[in-house]
Order: structure tokens, then C-alpha cells, then sequence
């Protein structure tokens, strides 16, 4: 198998900088794998693809603003950091970055007599653990100090007040995510409404995406590449309906990659079962996809672990031709760009 089809080469001003201004106003390739044709279209239009009996799973995780900008209080010097996750014992768990090298028991300042952090222990993957000065909710402390992470092809990663709504689905719930699934930002309250009163059934599963998911496959040989770890849920309510789903013919429904990792990690045994826990899930051709019929996705990155899972859905030779038709007609790329329905 050719490895050509996971990297191409992307114009720059392709790369979207900002959300379209109605959020279902985006273009929408839809690519039909049995006939290896391409459809274009407006993201509104959706229901003309869906059909009754047919199950949307949507990622019901909350971005936190989990960049942190301070400094070091025995140094002076800057310091930027990245919640990653919280761990059982109050600890955060972060991405630090700083002139010199940080130390074990350092005490970083990001708002004076407000919020310090103090830097516990450096860990394996160099990662930290950080004592908080404020032990309330932490996502409540983050929204109060933090910043929306951005990631860096979007303004070099600096947000704006407004992507504190722009870069959340209208639909999320659960805080813990660093990066939005980004297929799920498309969605309006009345397109939900439109699919539900065509008999499109729709259910949630969580996934917080971490920082991994921009980590790019470095590997010569990308099957040796090291998978990130995301935790995620699935409920049994939702696994009922969604094997109703298929009983009853329709199509269960990805809406973005990470949705396609929560539901083939409890479809493991073959139907989707109740589950909950970390995965490690790496989806890359040729693979047996359990519990997905159709997926809806954005565009990706060269060389990511998303890609290659969109290029096992459609297949590589298909996916190559589907961003290169998607290129030439100046689609808008990346996590505020346009999408792909693959049926």
C-alpha cells in the first residue's frame, strides 16, 4: 500500500482563520464510497443525505480554556502552560513551557494573589504535575484565568474573546476537552431539529481530546507510530439505541474521529457495548470498522492519526482523490474548515 495518500501539500490560505458566520453555511463534499463519485454542497443540507431509522453520534465534550500564560516567581522569566487533565489526587496535569529549565517545587504566578501554581513533578512523557493555589472546580478556575487553546495554525494559536463560543459545539456538556472535535461545530439547534423531525435519532458519547491529537506521525513507518491516549464514555441507553439502530436499518452516523474511537472501542467484541475508560485506539488501513456506516469529518492535517483513520474509512485511494478535488476547489481546511460526509 502507497503511504503517498496521508501527505499532500496545502495551499496556506486554504487553512481556515475563522469559522464561517452562520455555522451550517459551510460547505459540505460528500463522498460516496460505492460509487467513487463526489456530491458539493452546503453543510444545511445534510437531511437530503440522512434517512430515517438513520443514528447521529455526537461528542458531547466541553472545551476548557486551558492555556495558562505567568510567570516564574523566582525568575521573573515567562511561562505558558497547557492543562491537560486532572488527576484523582487534585493535581493537574500540564504542558509547561519557559526559558531555562523548570524545577521540581518552582511556583509559577498567573495572577497575582490569585492563582499560583506550584510544579510537583516532572513526568516520563515531560508533562508535569501542578499544584493549584485554588482547590475549587478546576474548570471553573480555568474559565476564570485561562485562554481558549487555539491550536497554532489558527492566528498562531492566539484566541479572540469570541472563540470562547466559536470553538464549542453548541451541544457540548462535559468539560475536559483541550481541542474541539471540530465536526461537531457545524451543527445549529435547527438543523438538529430538522434531522430529529425526519426521523434521525440522535446520541452522545464523550471523548476529551487531548493534546495528542494534533501530534503528527513521525515514524517511517506509520503503523510503529505511539498512539495518544483519550478517555472516553459510552453509556448503555446509548448502546441500546444505537444496536436499534442497525436492527432497524439504518446507519449509525460518526460525527468526527473521535466519535469513530469511542464507538469502535466498545464495539471491540462486535456489537457496541457500555464503555468507559482511556483508548488507545489506532485506526489506519486496512481496517474492520464494527460500528460505523458513516462518517462526518472536517479536513486534516498531513500525516495525522486522523487522516490516516479517514483514509481506512474511504479508503486511501479515495481519500487522495477526495482532498485533492477538495483543494482544487478551495475547500477551507482544519479545525474552522469545511467538512466531508463519507456514506
Amino acid at each position: 500500500m502507497s503511504e503517498t495518500f496521508f501527505d499532500y501539500d496545502l495551499p496556506q490560505h486554504l487553512i481556515a482563520q475563522f469559522p464561517c458566520a452562520e455555522r451550517d453555511q459551510c460547505r459540505l463534499l460528500v463522498v460516496d464510497r460505492r460509487r467513487r463519485e463526489f456530491c458539493h454542497c452546503r453543510f444545511h443540507q445534510l437531511p437530503l443525505f440522512l434517512q430515517k431509522h438513520d443514528c447521529l453520534v455526537l461528542n458531547d465534550t466541553r472545551v476548557v480554556a486551558a492555556r495558562l500564560f505567568g510567570r516564574r516567581k523566582r525568575t521573573g522569566g515567562r511561562w505558558e502552560g497547557l492543562f491537560v487533565r486532572l488527576h484523582h489526587d487534585g493535581l493537574w496535569e500540564m504542558m509547561c513551557q519557559s526559558r531555562g529549565r523548570l524545577r521540581p517545587g518552582e511556583v509559577i504566578v498567573v495572577d497575582p494573589g490569585q492563582l499560583e501554581l506550584t510544579l510537583q513533578e516532572k513526568m516520563p512523557d515531560g508533562h508535569w504535575l501542578v499544584q493549584p493555589s485554588q482547590t475549587e472546580d478546576p474548570f471553573g478556575v480555568l474559565e476564570r484565568f485561562g485562554h481558549i487553546p487555539l491550536p497554532p495554525y489558527i492566528r498562531r494559536g492566539k484566541a479572540e474573546e469570541k472563540d470562547r463560543e466559536d470553538y464549542q459545539t453548541v451541544f457540548a456538556q462535559k468539560a475536559g476537552a483541550v481541542a474541539a472535535p471540530t465536526a461537531g461545530l457545524h451543527f445549529t439547534p435547527g438543523l438538529l431539529e430538522k434531522l430529529q423531525q425526519q426521523g434521525v435519532d440522535r446520541v452522545f458519547v464523550t471523548l476529551h481530546v487531548g493534546p495528542g491529537t494534533f501530534q503528527p506521525v513521525l515514524t517511517e513507518d506509520f503503523r510503529q507510530h505511539v498512539m495518544h491516549h483519550e478517555w472516553g464514555a459510552l453509556s448503555e441507553e446509548t448502546a441500546r439505541r444505537l444496536n436499534e439502530c442497525r436492527r432497524l436499518g439504518g446507519r449509525i452516523v460518526a460525527v468526527g474521529t473521535t466519535c469513530v474511537r469511542v464507538l469502535e472501542s466498545a464495539a471491540r467484541a462486535g456489537e457496541v457495548a457500555p464503555w468507559e475508560g482511556d483508548t488507545d485506539l489506532y485506526i489506519y488501513p486496512p481496517y474492520q470498522f464494527r460500528a460505523v456506516d458513516a462518517l462526518i469529518t472536517n479536513f486534516h492535517l498531513p500525516k495525522s492519526t486522523l487522516l490516516l483513520l479517514v483514509g481506512a474509512f474511504c479508503g486511501p485511494d479515495l481519500l487522495r482523490l477526495a482532498y485533492e478535488e477538495a483543494i482544487a476547489r478551495e475547500y477551507r481546511f482544519y479545525s474552522y474548515g469545511d467538512a466531508m460526509l463519507i456514506v
